[in-house]
């Protein structure tokens, strides 16, 4: 309660420095909303990196998966013998282990008839593969020779075909130079490795791509049995099986996917350097403006000084005026993120999403941001002799 009385009797000069100064404070605090703009739109591209790439990986309905060891991520998987999954089958707690098929090609968009990018995924529709309802209550229509379910998050021009499937027409289209017909839709997402996706039968997938063989699959889902802990068998798996293969908890696959962003591509660095340029950049203008200050008022301070006044007085009055600057700055920094949030969203079908974590993970870098310029601004204060001011 002292304190508190303390704080109101306390004369707010730090507040009274800015405001008597109004077009320097607005100056700071567009600075700040800038920098703290660079660091939400670095934050949210990251986060729709991990979170877009991962989609996939976290709609498998499996306990274990299998990959071969050349395998860098999703859109880039090479292919291992189908004898393994079969092996798999010999390890006590394994339940089922069924192969998955993924390949990235061209295709004619339905809507547009250009050709543009796809990743084209099979498995067998007696074997539910996703966790995804749009999916399994398709799994008959996609039966069908040479069907599809489309992707209806995809990143192109498609609204008009999604448009029709709705409706409940079905569309046709090629690949490979084979007539395809899209009878349905799901929902997963456009990535930054792939635009969209189509989901098909493993009959459908190996007729589309003749030079595959059944025999070389790109993913083994395994599902263990109740009352078996996915980790011990997926140790007994690594023990019995040979080197051709790699075995990954659905866990460690999600974060395989995320390692290989985060490390082999420099979209991750990219993402990370571009946080902390918008750090820096807020601590120079911060600085800038307080440094400015400062020197404006700096025979004020040596009054002070000579009245008796202690440097961690004089300190704290330069900090306050970093906090003032790093509070109103934040929040138009936050209005204008979340304009460009739901504007990137649309634009890219990424998932660009304002959270409170990250919010409060920004305003933290932003006090930190500005008491670093206040710190160092406060340097010649400290060196200041009253004497010499006058």
């Amino acid at each position: 309660m002292g304190l508190i009385k303390q704080l109101r009797r306390r004369t707010p000069l730090g507040w009274l420095q800015l405001h008597h100064e109004k077009s320097r404070l607005l100056v700071a605090l567009s600075g700040i909303a800038f920098a703290d703009l660079l660091m939400f739109m670095q934050l949210g591209f990251q986060t729709a990196l991990y979170d877009s790439n991962t989609r996939l990986h976290r709609s498998l309905q499996a306990d274990i998966v299998l990959t071969s060891p050349q395998a860098r991520n999703l859109p880039s998987l090479s292919t291992f013998s189908r004898r393994r999954l079969y092996q798999a089958m010999d390890i006590p707690g394994v339940k089922s282990a069924q192969p998955m098929y993924f390949n990235n090609t061209i295709w004619k968009n339905p809507q547009t008839h250009r050709e543009t990018g796809v990743l084209v995924i099979g498995f067998n529709p007696d074997k539910p593969a996703f966790d995804l309802p749009d999916v399994n209550q398709q799994l008959q229509a996609i039966k069908m020779p040479n069907t599809v379910l489309f992707d209806r998050g995809a990143r192109g021009d498609y609204q008009k075909a999604i448009a029709q499937i709705d409706q409940g027409k079905t569309l046709t289209t090629e690949i490979e130079r084979r007539t395809i017909t899209i009878s349905g839709l799901f929902q997963v997402g456009a990535s930054f490795g792939s635009d969209g996706n189509l989901i098909t039968s493993d009959e459908t997938f190996l007729r589309l791509f003749s030079g595959r063989q059944s025999s070389s699959v790109s993913l083994g889902l395994i599902l263990i049995k109740p009352g078996y802990d996915p980790k011990k068998v997926a140790v007994m798996l690594k023990a019995y099986l040979r080197n051709d293969v790699r075995v990954l908890t659905h866990a460690e696959f999600i974060e395989f996917e995320n390692n290989f962003w985060r490390t082999n591509s420099p979209i991750g660095f990219i993402f990370s350097l571009g946080v902390s340029m918008g750090f820096v950049v807020g601590v120079i203008i911060v600085y800038q403006v307080l440094s400015t200050d400062v020197n404006a008022h700096v025979r004020e301070y040596a009054t002070f000084k000579a009245m008796g006044y202690r440097n961690y007085y004089l300190l704290g009055v330069v900090l306050e005026e970093s906090l003032i600057l790093a509070a109103l700055g934040f929040f138009p920094g936050l209005g204008v993120s979340l304009a460009l949030y739901q504007l990137t969203r649309t634009a890219t079908n990424l998932p660009m999403y304002m959270t409170a974590i990250r919010a409060l993970q920004v305003l933290v870098l932003t006090i930190i941001m500005c008491a670093i310029s206040g710190a160092i601004a406060t340097r010649k204060l400290q060196a200041t002799d009253p004497a010499d001011m006058f």
